[in-house]
């Protein structure tokens, strides 16, 4: 039997090697027989009884001869595996398509599918198909479902082949696998906008002169339907030719998210870890700041961030929104606790400037990295944290935030933060409106706008 793992693909091993292979494949009715028979021969021998000797005979060539039949027989089946989709968030199912396809001249006998699949995504699908007529395929499928977000490969397939006296059983694998993506949970946020000054047209988005002075604009050769009123008399008299002055260029607010992955920052574990919550909570502002039209940055304590179009980390202002939330959901996908005890790379990553908002997503700190989350804000324009006191989520859900969360809320809030403490068992959703509602009773300003 040859199994491709692809109709178009390389052919991977087919697991000849002989009789030891074909021995190999006896199950244990086989090898039962086998034994029997060989028991049945030593006893005709000593006993002197050929009636005997022939039934051990019988009892031991009939598994042999099913291993040899099956091990020389050759097919030519290829598989492929489709996954719907291949994204999925925490908690949903995805649905995994099989097809098997026989491209030889001779059917198949009976044939058991088998794919490979991690533990987490639940137990291992198995298919019996009957026959497969020559140059006919069978498709099945599956589902699997995850509460862990992560990477999992799926394959390969295997496809077992047994005699029809269940003597003996030989697997080949296909060579190719797929990888079904777990994203965190994302909840749909509601389009707030926190009080402050803003320089800026339309939700959140800024716009600024192509250079500071008057006598420093770079103007352009004039184009038919230009506003004359825009004509740079200096720069024409200059030229030689009519030149208008620039338009004022549009410019995507920026924004940089946060999040807090040390290991000493958390309790627990499990998919309603407040670790979880934050991850979740990342990118769910992710996704929401991508669609406002916000160009973002996704940034960690260890100072590290996902690489976007520009060199700064920020993804540019032409980039397909699809495939800016797919690589920041795939990144958080794999992400993990960090060996990191403090926040100062993160705060390094930040004194670029110009960062825009700041949404920052924090564990447990001390007073050291409470007073490093504090300097953040000095490079930002509005900054919001959300706090899970790990203390609070170990009591359970109802608990008031603990006297330690609560001074390193104070000490945001006097560094102009908007600082919220999560509880257990808060959406993502209901933080962001308390968030808003904060910001707006403490009346304080942000530089470079609010947030939508």
């Amino acid at each position: 039997m040859t199994v491709p793992g692809d109709p178009s693909g390389p052919y991977p091993e087919d697991g000849r090697g002989g009789v030891r292979t074909a021995l190999a494949g006896l199950t244990t009715r086989g090898r039962s027989f086998l034994a029997a028979g060989v028991a049945a021969a030593v006893c005709a021998y000593v006993l002197g009884q050929s009636d005997l000797l022939r039934v051990g005979l019988l009892l031991a060539v009939l598994p042999l001869v099913c291993a040899l039949v099956l091990y020389r027989t050759r097919y030519r089946v290829a598989g492929s595996r489709r996954l719907s989709p291949g994204r999925v968030p925490a908690g949903s199912e995805a649905r995994v398509h099989l097809r098997v396809e026989n491209v030889s001249r001779m059917p198949t006998g009976l044939l058991m599918l088998q794919d490979r699949v991690p533990y987490v995504l639940g137990p291992r699908p198995r298919f019996v198909l009957d026959r497969v007529e020559a140059g006919g395929r069978r498709e099945v499928s599956y589902r699997v479902r995850s509460d862990l977000r992560g990477r999992y490969p799926l394959g390969p397939l295997q496809l077992r082949l047994n005699d029809p006296f269940g003597m003996c059983e030989l697997t080949r694998s296909f060579a190719t696998y797929d990888t079904l993506t777990v994203v965190p949970r994302v909840e749909p946020l509601p389009a707030v906008r926190l009080s402050g000054s803003s320089t800026g047209h339309g939700d959140g988005r800024q716009r600024s002169l192509a250079l500071a002075g008057e006598d420093d604009l770079i103007p352009r050769g004039y184009r038919y339907g230009d506003d004359l009123r825009r004509v740079h008399w200096r720069s024409t008299a200059r030229y030689g030719e009519l030149m208008v002055r620039r338009e004022e260029q549009p410019q995507r607010a920026r924004c940089t998210v946060l999040l807090d992955t040390r290991y000493i920052a958390y309790d627990g574990s499990g998919p309603d870890s407040a670790f979880e919550w934050a991850v979740s909570g990342t990118a769910s502002a992710l996704v929401h700041m991508i669609e406002r039209g916000f160009s973002v940055r996704l940034l960690t304590d260890t100072g590290t961030s996902v690489p976007g179009e520009g060199s700064d980390g920020f993804t540019g202002a032409g980039h397909d929104s699809a495939d800016t939330s797919g690589l920041m959901l795939d990144t958080l996908a794999v992400v993990e606790h960090s060996d990191s005890e403090g926040l100062s790379r993160a705060y390094d990553a930040l004194q670029g400037g110009g960062e825009g908002l700041l949404v920052a997503f924090l564990g447990d700190m001390d007073e050291e990295q409470a007073a490093a989350v504090a300097r953040m804000r000095q490079r930002s324009g509005v900054a919001v944290a959300f706090v899970l006191d790990s203390d609070q989520w170990g009591r359970g859900a109802g608990a008031e935030p603990g006297r330690h969360c609560r001074e390193r809320l104070r000490m945001l809030g006097e560094a102009g933060w908007t600082a919220v403490a999560v509880a257990p068992g808060s959406s993502v959703t209901d933080m962001w409106r308390q968030a808003d509602r904060e910001r707006v009773g403490t009346g304080l300003t942000g530089g470079t706008g609010g947030w939508s």
